[in-house]
């Protein structure tokens, strides 16, 4: 099996989290077997790797040992086996685990033979499988009369021992069990293996135990990934038969965990691997209708050592991609854009208005539902829909705002809906998203929606029955999730009636409504936010130490003034009060105020009242010089702006100009002077 489906094969017991932690912290575990004499080396040599493994000594050997070992594996407390000799190759037969065997070098041979020509001339060595030709050369080299033996079984070594002894053999050479049944015969043991030799199969061990551990964390790091990923991974062998497969997958295609050996065109009909399969190559993107739902579909081929050993196929529902492709448009869209008011930052000092932020506050929490939004031109029905927006749960998504009144009818058609490549002249190759799939999760404020042509009002009627769009030019639908905020100064149910606007996309957009009241019903908010705007423009201009005496001058005009242009108009007038206040270097006399509050009166915003003269010439060019000095005086406020902007954004141009709300054209010729 390869890695990727051993790691998925695991996925489905996959640890959490904290137990990925406790894996990677945990030691390694080695069990050092033996039933013989090597125990007193292993005992010896084990306090050496304490600090980097837990090492468990086991006195014990074959059939018994192995019933211990395999418990300590099963429960996770034996990552790697040291042994010997037959004891070793038994072990390593019958375990999961890696058994490293204490291997006889050259020199613990010679040194070995040596302790046993001290004792006795009468020597023989006995050697588990076979005697090396190398060992042959040297006892002959060395003129030495050394009996050899080998042994597969303990009965063999039994029958050996006995044999010897019988020919007068005093000394034998040999491994841990070897010993055991020399010393029961009276004879002298010599243990074969140094204590170098043992050092090193720790060693080893150790190197195997370390390794497994880094592959296991990282491998029950990657089940974790695979178990919460919201996409399906299936691997299949070459004959196109599930070895593995994550939850999400299991859920996506309504297969049961114990799908694995199972053919996966049988499992979920309609997805197969076979052209990955025949040809090796990678398959991306291709769509696949399995159990009714269409799946986005990545097939690659999976490889081991070089060779295919089946293939891989991520399953992506197509909902979710959609709705992330929407709004991945919705991000790179030119006319997108967060919302930047909230309920709980307008003025509302009036008991209308704190109604009204009540009202939109309930309605943004408790429903999802449309909302018609009406109210005179310039009272604020924009920042009404942004702060909805904000108090929704959607305040995370897009919010796209358009004025219907502001495009003829084919080009709001492509604005709202979007085109494909080539569905008119002029179109962009690629075609271009609209602005239902760029608001995609979020709002969508359609502005004076009662200048909408009535063709349009169709078209947008069953976008938001059947909540999904297709563009211009188009044939596919594209599912959309958006609110829909309707705004307009008309009366909507009017125009129903007479028949120009449509009755049941009224209704649509009347779900819930909002009526944003007139500045001249509200009073209180008039000088609420005088007191907000006039301190702030006059802060930008550099005179913001006039705000006190301005605002209390104007206000008593502000007061007695209709505001039929509503917010609009007071934001209008406080802007041209703070530039009458920088004009004069002080707070402007009681005839320029009336002025800049009403210009449409007899007295003009410039001091108009008091040019003296009857001659019209005289009068023009007076005029015109207090024109040319107010337009400088602006014109440097202005330029000062753009440098103080450009000075906090860092010299970036471009972020400058989206904040001022310009082209990167017109800031370049505004700075050029």
């Amino acid at each position: 099996m390869n890695h990727f489906a051993e790691t998925m094969r695991h996925s489905s017991a996959v640890p959490p989290l904290v137990a990925v932690e406790a894996a990677r912290s945990r030691r390694p575990v080695v069990h050092a077997v033996t039933g013989h004499g090597l125990f007193e080396s292993l005992r010896q040599i084990a306090p050496e790797f304490s600090e980097h493994a837990r090492v468990e000594l086991l006195h014990d050997a074959f059939e018994s040992a192995l019933v211990t070992l395999k418990q300590a594996v099963e429960q996770g407390r034996c990552d790697v086996v040291v042994a010997s000799g037959s004891n070793g190759e038994y072990l390593r037969a019958r375990l999961s685990v890696p058994v490293v065997q204490v291997q006889v070098g050259g020199y613990d041979l010679m040194a070995a033979l040596a302790s046993a020509r001290e004792l006795s001339a009468r020597i023989a060595v006995v050697l588990h499988h076979e005697v090396s030709a190398a060992l042959r050369r040297f006892l002959r080299g060395f003129d030495m009369d050394v009996e050899l033996r080998t042994y597969e079984t303990r009965e063999d070594v039994m029958r050996c021992v006995r044999e010897l002894a019988e020919q007068g053999v005093e000394v034998v050479v040999g491994a841990g069990m070897v010993t055991d049944h020399v010393r029961k015969a009276g004879l002298t043991a010599v243990l074969l293996y140094s204590l170098d030799s043992v050092r090193a199969a720790m060693e080893t061990a150790m190197a195997i135990a370390e390794a497994q551990h880094k592959e296991r964390v990282r491998r029950d790091q990657l089940d974790l990934v695979l178990r919460h990923l919201n996409d399906g991974v299936v691997a299949v062998d070459m004959q196109g038969r599930i070895t593995t497969l994550n939850p999400a997958a299991a859920r996506i295609i309504g297969a049961a965990a114990q799908a694995a050996g199972q053919p996966l065109a049988e499992v979920a009909p309609g997805l197969t691997p076979r052209p990955v399969l025949e040809q090796g190559r990678s398959e991306l993107g291709r769509v696949d209708d399995v159990r009714g739902q269409s799946l986005v579909v990545d097939a690659v081929p999976l490889y081991e050592s070089g060779i295919q050993t089946g293939a891989v196929l991520t399953l992506h529902p197509s909902q979710p991609l959609e709705h992330a492709v929407g709004r991945l448009r919705a991000h790179s869209h030119r006319r997108s854009r967060s919302a930047r008011y909230t309920l709980g930052g307008m003025v509302a000092a009036s008991q209308a208005m704190r109604q009204l932020v009540h009202r939109c506050e309930v309605m943004a929490r408790a429903s999802d539902a449309s909302v018609l939004i009406q109210g005179e031109s310039g009272s604020g029905k924009e920042v009404v829909a942004q702060g909805i927006h904000r108090a929704s749960r959607r305040h995370a998504r897009p919010f796209v705002a358009i004025n219907c009144g502001a495009f003829p009818e084919q080009l709001l058609e492509s604005e709202l809906f979007g085109y494909e490549e080539g569905a008119f002249t002029g179109a962009r190759r690629q075609g271009k998203a609209g602005l239902f799939e760029a608001a995609d999760g979020g709002t969508l404020l359609l502005d004076e929606v009662g200048e909408m042509p009535l063709p349009l009002q169709t078209r947008l009627l069953r976008a938001l029955q059947e909540k999904e769009v297709t563009r211009v030019g188009g044939i596919d639908a594209i599912p959309i999730d958006v609110r829909i905020i309707a705004a307009t100064h008309r009366d909507l149910a009017a125009m129903a009636r007479q028949g120009s606007f449509r009755h049941d996309l009224f209704y649509r957009l009347h779900i819930l409504q909002v009526r944003v009241p007139p500045l001249r019903e509200r009073p209180e908010d008039i000088a609420a936010l005088a007191a907000a705007l006039l301190p702030a423009a006059l802060e930008r201009l550099g005179a913001g130490t006039l705000a006190t005496q301005a605002l209390a001058a104007i206000l008593p005009l502000l007061a007695a003034h209709d505001w039929p242009g509503n917010v609009r108009e007071l934001e209008n007038v406080i802007e041209r009060m703070a530039l009458e206040c920088l004009l004069a270097g002080a707070v402007p006399s009681a005839a320029v105020l009336r002025g800049v509050v009403d210009p449409s009166g007899s007295e003009g915003p410039v001091g108009s009242s008091d040019l003296a003269g009857s001659d019209d010439t005289v009068t023009g060019m007076t005029l015109a010089g207090e024109a040319g000095r107010l337009h400088t005086v602006q014109r440097a406020a202005e330029l000062q702006h753009i440098r103080d902007t450009l000075e906090r954004l860092d010299g970036n141009q471009a972020a400058a100009a989206r904040e001022l709300g310009i082209s990167r054209t017109t800031l370049w010729r505004k700075l050029r002077g």
